[in-house]
């Protein structure tokens, strides 16, 4: 009994579908963990399994002085206020505590109500440092977190130093009823405070996929350990040290992508280009891609139609075929990079990319419709324009290895010119001499 062809082909769109769905799930669980979960998750299990009595004491004394100073260094080189806040917040948190409630301290007298008192307000100065906009340290706007951070250290010392305002009862209180709390020595609306935190900021983590706000809910994480565990001395110093290392690392991160990453079409950028042809091998092919009369759609419709055009072009790019890979060089310029390609190779591939964009009609978004996809898209129709786009491709190959890479840009460069001279929406090869 023979198979229906149609059935056949929606099996395997299904399956390709699910397949997609599976590794794109897979990416971001491993974009969550890597590397701030596997660092706080290793520290954790060394610790909590028990590290040697006399080897504990020693690390922590260098440990985090050492991410301090790191902390400190990243957060003012790279302008990034947020990891300053949190490491003052985790530095005073774990003076506090030291002062107030080590070793056994947490379970009587001014100790405990310090503690609680920290349960609380630590989560809630994380959540709030993760929505605090990077304003750096020259305006007096961005240093505000500085100033809340002062009123909870005036408010702390005087729940620690005055018994008498009975705070105590409040801190401690307990909404439910729940064995499995009397586990850890955290009281209930510390509890809360850490729930609320993790559920806000694992929910930032899938609004914006970006480092710094997974490095925060791991940040929490750590921090958290230090609390509950109730071991206040060298281990919870210990975790408060690895929580300002896990955003130390984000920042590195951070800024590694911003480096190799252009910003608006997530496109490998100019550097990440530099270093793939000065490692790629002596045999290569380069095309340099241009939007045709592009200053006069900018000039026309705008910058941000500009940039529109830029993202969709960046989209067609990243689906070449032939093994190219793709780049934003720089303005309005992309490159395509065909390893172990001779131009003969490239040209089919290149050429499908010209015509898939030439046929594309890039539809400009009317003043009326929403931004969002609208459930009956026929509505706006009539107020829909619609731009013919084309583009200019120069391209040239390197299989001489005494040719310098930068004959190479050089030539595709020239060869882009050429193409553009001639009126655009074509290909053109020039003869690339060694040098």
């Amino acid at each position: 009994m023979s198979r229906n062809p149609d059935n056949l082909q929606n099996s395997k769109e299904k399956t390709f579908i699910s397949l997609q769905v599976g590794i794109s799930f897979l990416q971001t669980l491993f974009s969550f963990f890597v590397p701030g979960g596997v660092l706080v998750l290793a520290i954790s299990f060394v610790l909590l399994r028990g590290l040697p009595t006399l080897t504990l004491p020693l690390l922590v004394r260098i440990y985090p002085y050492v991410v301090l100073a790191a902390g400190i260094w990243f957060g003012w080189h790279f302008n990034r206020s947020r990891l300053i806040f949190v490491i003052v917040a985790l530095a005073l948190t774990d003076r506090f505590l030291l002062i107030f409630a080590e070793g056994s301290g947490t379970s009587v007298g001014a100790g405990l109500v310090v503690y609680n008192a920290v349960c609380i307000l630590l989560p809630l100065n994380l959540v709030v440092f993760s929505l605090v906009k990077e304003r750096g340290f020259i305006s007096w706007r961005g240093k505000w977190p500085l100033g809340m951070i002062l009123f909870q250290i005036i408010v702390v010392t005087v729940i620690g130093a005055w018994k008498q305002l009975g705070l105590s009862p409040y801190l401690e209180y307990s909404f439910v009823k729940i064995p499995l709390f009397n586990l850890i020595p955290m009281a209930q609306p510390g509890l809360l405070a850490f729930g609320a935190a993790f559920f806000i900021l694992l929910f930032r983590y899938v609004q914006h996929r970006s480092s710094i706000e997974c490095a925060f809910f791991w940040a929490l994480f750590s921090s958290f350990f230090a609390l509950a565990l109730g071991d206040i001395g060298p281990m919870s110093t210990f975790f408060f040290a690895t929580a300002v290392l896990v955003l130390v690392i984000s920042v590195i991160e951070t800024s590694f992508n911003f480096s190799f990453y252009d910003d608006l079409t997530g496109l490998p950028a100019r550097r990440a280009f530099n270093e793939t042809i000065s490692k790629i091998g002596r045999h290569f092919t380069v095309a340099m891609i241009e939007v045709d009369s592009f200053k006069k759609i900018n000039d026309r419709y705008g910058l941000v139609v500009g940039d529109q055009v830029l993202r969709m072009v960046a989209t067609k790019l990243e689906k070449v075929t032939g093994g190219g890979l793709c780049y934003r060089y720089s303005g309005q310029r992309f490159a395509v990079v065909f390893p172990v390609k001779f131009v003969e190779e490239t040209i089919p591939h290149l050429e499908s990319l010209r015509k898939n964009i030439e046929i594309y009609s890039f539809i400009l978004r009317g003043p009326k419709r929403p931004r969002e996809k609208p459930a009956n898209p026929e509505k706006y129709r009539g107020a829909q324009k619609r731009i013919s786009l084309t583009i200019a491709i120069g391209v040239v190959e390197r299989i001489d290895a005494k040719v310098k890479p930068k004959y190479v840009i050089k030539g595709a460069d020239q060869a882009l010119l050429n193409a553009q001279s001639k009126g655009g929406n074509q290909i053109a090869t020039p003869t690339l001499e060694p040098s």
